[in-house]
C-alpha cells in the first residue's frame, strides 16, 4: 500500500465512522429521549451549514443527499430543522430557533417504510442502553415520520449507511 493508499483508506474510514454518528433522522422528533433530539438539532445545523456551502467537512455526507433532491435544499433542511424546533417546544426546550436560516416551507420529502423501520429498531437498541424506561415505553404503533416527509413504500433508502 503506498502512503496515498494509506491515507485515502483513513479518510474513507473516518467518513464511514461519522456517517454512522450523524443521523437526520426520518422518524417523528418526539420519539427520540432527550439526548437524541438535541443531537439531531445539532445535526441539523451542520447539515444546513453544509448546504449552505459554510463548511468543507461533511459535504458528501449521505445523509444529505435526501435534501440535495429537492429543487431548493436549504429550504428542505429549515423545514426539516422548524419540526424539531416544534418538539423541543412541546418539551419546554429553549432552543435557538434563529439559527434556522429559512422559515418552514411547504416542502414534503418522502421516505420508505423500510427506511422508517430500519430507523425505528435502530432507535430502540440506542434507546435500549441510553434510556431503558423510553425504550420499554415506545410501542410500534407510535412509529411516525417526520412532519415533513411522507412514507411511501419500500425498503432502506439508498443513502443509508448499514
Amino acid at each position: 500500500m503506498t502512503p496515498i493508499q494509506f491515507e485515502i483508506g483513513i479518510a474513507e474510514a473516518a467518513m464511514i465512522r461519522f456517517a454512522k454518528l450523524m443521523r437526520l433522522w426520518s422518524l417523528h422528533p418526539s420519539l427520540l429521549d432527550a439526548t437524541g433530539l438535541v443531537a439531531l438539532w445539532r445535526e441539523g445545523l451542520l447539515a444546513q451549514k453544509v448546504l449552505l456551502g459554510r463548511t468543507k467537512g461533511y459535504r458528501f455526507h449521505p445523509q444529505l443527499d435526501r435534501f440535495r433532491a429537492c429543487n431548493d435544499p436549504v429550504a428542505a433542511i429549515s423545514t426539516y430543522l422548524w419540526g424539531v424546533i416544534e418538539e423541543a417546544g412541546a418539551r419546554g426546550y429553549a432552543f435557538d430557533s434563529s439559527k434556522i436560516v429559512l422559515e418552514s416551507s411547504p416542502i414534503s420529502l418522502f421516505v420508505t417504510q423500510g427506511q422508517l423501520e430500519f430507523e425505528w429498531k435502530h432507535l430502540r437498541r440506542k434507546l435500549s442502553v441510553r434510556d431503558p424506561a423510553r425504550h420499554r415505553s415506545l410501542t410500534v404503533a407510535e412509529l411516525r415520520s417526520h412532519p415533513m416527509l411522507r412514507v411511501i413504500a419500500g425498503g432502506i433508502e439508498p443513502w443509508e449507511v448499514v
